[in-house]
């Protein structure tokens, strides 16, 4: 119920201050455990993301911000859940598994900060997608978050991972590799349409 709140409320700010626009929500799966890779450019992801979507999406949080008086409250209620700064230990690793076991929707920013100059992934969505036959959606954010311009979010066609079903450690940075590229490729490609 607080979810379905939050997420009408935010609709109506990001359509007001940033007139969001969402392309290709018809490539999330309706149903089953999916991941969303996202680049990562703000503090504003997470909502960003989840917002324009029936599904309820969760996203791994820093510990630090549960302990915060409200908004430690609010966040595990909107699907957030923690992990302790310094990496994503064992646990953090088992609820995730867990939860895309359960069918649910994952959020996640494989560059890991978005002070990330290289654009580089880290291998944990891959790692989940080959453990639990989650979907990838790339998820590419196009925008600056400057007041009243244009905000564009693109949900693109599931990556093909099943050539890297072993899971091994080469085949988990083959299949980051090709998540990253595809998110960049789908931002690149809307913003040359954007500008002809």
């Amino acid at each position: 119920m607080l979810y379905r709140i939050c997420r009408r409320l935010l609709r109506i700010l990001f359509a007001l201050f940033y007139r969001l626009e969402a392309i290709g929500m018809q490539h999330v799966p309706a149903e089953g455990p999916v991941i969303l890779c996202a680049n990562h450019i703000s503090t504003f992801d997470p909502p960003l993301v989840g917002t324009p979507l029936e599904r309820k999406v969760h996203f791994m949080a820093k510990a630090e911000l549960f302990q915060m008086p409200i908004l430690g409250w609010l966040i595990p209620r909107v699907g957030a859940f923690p992990v302790k700064r310094g990496g994503v230990g064992k646990e953090t690793i088992k609820a995730t598994l867990q939860l895309l076991r359960d069918g649910r929707v994952l959020g996640i920013f494989p560059e890991g900060s978005r002070k990330n100059p290289s654009g580089e992934g880290k291998k944990g969505a891959a790692l989940f997608a080959t453990r639990t036959g989650a979907a990838v959606v790339p998820v590419s954010i196009v925008g600056n978050y400057k007041l009243f311009r244009k905000m564009t979010i693109i949900y693109g066609p599931p990556v093909d991972l099943s050539e890297f079903a072993e899971g091994t450690s080469e085949q988990l940075e083959a299949a980051t590799d090709k998540i990253m590229k595809t998110i960049r490729i789908q931002a690149e490609a809307y913003k040359k349409a954007a500008r002809n």
